[in-house]
């Protein structure tokens, strides 16, 4: 198993099915139950059944469990059986494909991170690479540019900027073209708060500046 950023090369298209995965993201982070099961029914007729499931696992970085647990039933009401996941590796390799794709995310910023980290407390440290960057974000079933976009989408939803200023820097970095982040910005509008949108573009033209 190697990190998803093998999957594609680059992501210049913001087609159909990522754009409603995109949405997705935002509204499991923020929308009411009712809000939560359209979205399901919308995304149940147009995104990869495989896209869905990896994620609603990655929304408890982001949302918290409750918010995981709560969209993951929704789903099951299109999906009820749950895949067979493909078996447990052990933590060192786990660990190992985290430190490649954080890596891969956060490009020359990488160790600069790790030590930030280290100094909010070592275990978040661990935590973020081991089970954040590693069992989370590295398992196959969607590749990390549409991760990252998701990701985005999150981070603007739940108004959190320091990580969505990140994670913008972070999409750029593993491959996702500049116009596909702007679509994908431009997706949330109706979901997100108005703050929260001029939030998250002016953060996008900052990135943009700065390269």
């Amino acid at each position: 198993m190697t990190p998803s950023t093998g999957d594609v090369a680059t992501l210049d298209v913001l087609d159909g099915p990522t754009r409603e995965l995109v949405t997705l993201a935002a509204v499991v982070v923020i929308g009411s139950e009712d809000q939560v099961r359209r979205a399901m029914a919308a995304a149940s007729r147009a995104i990869p059944p495989g896209w869905i499931e990896e994620l609603l696992l990655q929304t408890y970085l982001f949302a918290g469990f409750p918010r995981a647990l709560n969209a993951t039933r929704e789903w099951r009401r299109f999906q009820p059986a749950p895949p067979v996941d493909s078996g447990s590796i052990t933590p060192e390799h786990w660990r190992a494909l985290g430190e490649a794709t954080c890596a891969a995310v956060y490009g020359s910023m990488y160790e600069r991170l790790r030590k930030n980290i280290r100094g909010l407390h070592p275990a978040l440290d661990d935590w973020m690479i081991l089970e954040g960057y590693g069992k989370v974000l590295s398992r196959p079933g969607l590749d990390l540019q549409r991760r990252e976009l998701c990701i985005v989408a999150a981070c603007a939803a739940a108004e959190q900027n320091r990580q969505l200023h990140s994670h913008l820097h972070g999409a750029l970095t593993v491959g996702v073209g500049a116009p596909v982040i702007e679509a994908a910005i431009d997706t949330l509008v109706g979901i997100v708060s108005d703050d929260a949108m001029r939030s998250a573009r002016l953060l996008w033209a900052h990135v943009r500046r700065v390269g």
